[in-house]
């Protein structure tokens, strides 16, 4: 009985920190950096300050536990692309490069969500910190899966194709892009093989 009711706690909590998280990521779209606060985010989630203080050591590590979870979320989504792309190195290269132009990742609110973090990467050592971290990681995925397609040093192309991904990602996301989602698609595809040559 005492197992099972530890078990339901952690659960409870685990479910009030992705409420926190859930509500900070709606505010930072919604309201920008500066319309975000605890009151405007603990009544998103539905708690009261103090819960907040609880689970997090004030807005800025929830900011942060936000930023780190959103990271999570599109590093998910590109290896749910590539695990449901075909077995050929190529294929799951750009299964990876293009997963960033359809939902959940091409997606306004997400985009509007990261420009804060973008923002917040400028007076948030911290926050500059995570970035470095997830878009570092991002990369060696990246360098991983051009190696598989051909060996060799692939860092600067890897920096290329994330410069080129995200230039395309964002005109996605902000909405009548002069271009589709299969042309972004066919453009990346075209560097890659100038990258690559």
């Amino acid at each position: 009985m005492q197992a099972a009711r530890s078990s339901f706690t952690r659960e409870s909590a685990d479910a009030r920190r992705d409420a926190l998280i859930a509500a900070c990521a709606h505010s930072l779209a919604r309201n920008g950096v500066q319309g975000t606060s605890v009151r405007v985010i603990c009544t998103e989630a539905g708690v009261s300050p103090g819960l907040l203080r609880h689970y997090y050591d004030g807005i800025d590590a929830l900011i942060a536990a936000t930023y780190r979870s959103t990271g999570d979320r599109v590093q998910k989504a590109l290896a749910d692309a590539v695990a449901a792309a075909p077995d050929a190195p190529r294929d799951r290269l750009l299964a990876y490069l293009t997963a960033s132009f359809v939902p959940p990742i091409a997606d306004p609110e997400l985009l509007a969500t990261w420009l804060a973090f973008w923002a917040l990467t400028k007076t948030d050592p911290h926050i500059a910190a995570l970035h470095g971290e997830i878009y570092r990681d991002y990369r060696a995925d990246l360098e991983t899966l051009l190696s598989a397609c051909q060996p060799g040093d692939h860092r600067l192309t890897a920096v290329a194709l994330t410069a080129l991904v995200d230039g395309l990602w964002l005109e996605l996301s902000l909405g009548d892009a002069p271009f589709s989602r299969e042309e972004a698609g066919v453009l990346v595809e075209k560097w890659l093989d100038a990258l690559l040559g």
